[in-house]
């Protein structure tokens, strides 16, 4: 009778621990819901607090100029403040290491140039993967590149430049190692031309052209956006232009193609970047944005009156340019010889 009395309350001990068990987890249950409904509800919609455009070269060049110019457009539309930091440095490089370690959060994007494309060729010590750690929300613009010079020096053409070059003693500025008008000159100077013009890499495009006009370096090779007005002022004098017409911002200044060099076209590009595991909606909500605003005619006023063109295009359109940009460039890099070091 004690044995069965002893087993009754045995089993009567352990229903009231496995109920209390089972209440415990559940009640744990339903708090992990609760936190986890709490924290959807203060992630809200995408955005809900400010974006960061980190630019990858210094204020005044043509990312600079597109970051401003987008960050604006973009702010009011999305409701949110766009921020630009500038993080020049490597030709790009050091703001590609910094977003690709970025939380994926579409908070934190990346406003660069074509050197993007051909950094993945030119430099062989990177802490990132141009392919694999990065989406591209938007191709927003394009622009040419256009070569430079000290008005302080002889030359007035690209040909008289040119064959000034042959005595070896001229050098050139670029918004540094691995953009396109570092490319763009090096296929002119030494693969077409036959030169040898010394590079010296600044932190922009803009340093690059008070530099020249300044007299440190004799030509520039920068992109167009940030020389305008410095030609339009007769602070520098403009040699060529790299796109396949004469620019309406630059009427008078001719295209290096009339210059002596058929067919020779080039271009710099500025698009927006994500870390590569940032949400597809959230790509695909910058991407539609960034398409609408490249739709105003007002926008596309303002683009062309520094000298730029809108891209735009779906994000898989975006996707297929980068890569084929990233083989044109590999291949100019192993033509030219260039090198980031």
């Amino acid at each position: 009778m004690k044995n069965l009395m002893t087993r009754a309350m045995t089993n009567t001990t352990t229903h009231r621990l496995g109920q209390h068990r089972r209440t415990l987890l559940a009640a744990a249950a339903s708090l992990v819901l609760s936190f986890s409904g709490v924290a959807h509800a203060q992630a809200g919609p995408y955005p809900n607090k400010p974006i960061k455009f980190v630019v990858a070269f210094a204020p005044g060049g043509p990312a600079d100029i597109i970051a401003r110019l987008l960050g604006q457009r973009l702010s009011d539309v999305l409701g949110q403040p766009v921020v630009v930091e500038n993080k020049a440095g490597a030709g790009g490089n050091v703001t590609s290491g910094l977003v690709a370690k970025a939380a994926p959060d579409g908070y934190t994007l990346m406003v660069t140039t074509t050197s993007f494309a051909v950094n993945a060729a030119l430099s062989k010590k990177q802490s990132f993967d141009a392919e694999k750690d990065f989406t591209l929300a938007s191709m927003v613009a394009s622009s040419p590149n256009i070569l430079l010079a000290y008005p302080g020096i002889k030359p007035k053409t690209l040909q008289e430049a040119l064959t000034e070059a042959k005595s070896g003693k001229l050098n050139y500025g670029t918004a540094g190692a691995g953009t396109s008008p570092h490319l763009t000159a090096e296929y002119l100077f030494k693969v077409l031309a036959k030169v040898n013009v010394t590079h010296i890499p600044f932190q922009g495009g803009s340093p690059a052209a008070n530099a020249v006009m300044g007299g440190q370096v004799e030509l520039a090779s920068v992109a167009l956006p940030p020389a305008v007005e410095l030609i339009k002022g007769g602070k520098v004098r403009a040699l060529a232009v790299t796109s396949a017409k004469r620019v309406a911002s630059l009427p008078d200044v001719p295209t290096v193609a009339e210059s002596g060099f058929p067919g020779f076209e080039d271009y710099t590009w500025v698009g927006v970047f994500a870390p590569s595991k940032t949400p597809a909606d959230v790509v695909q909500r910058l991407n539609t944005e960034i398409e609408k605003i490249l739709q105003q005619p007002e926008f596309q006023t303002r683009l062309a009156g520094v000298g730029f063109e809108s891209v735009g295009g779906s994000v898989d359109h975006s996707a297929q340019y980068l890569k084929a940009e990233l083989l044109k460039w590999a291949k100019v890099v192993k033509e030219t010889g260039a090198s980031a070091e």
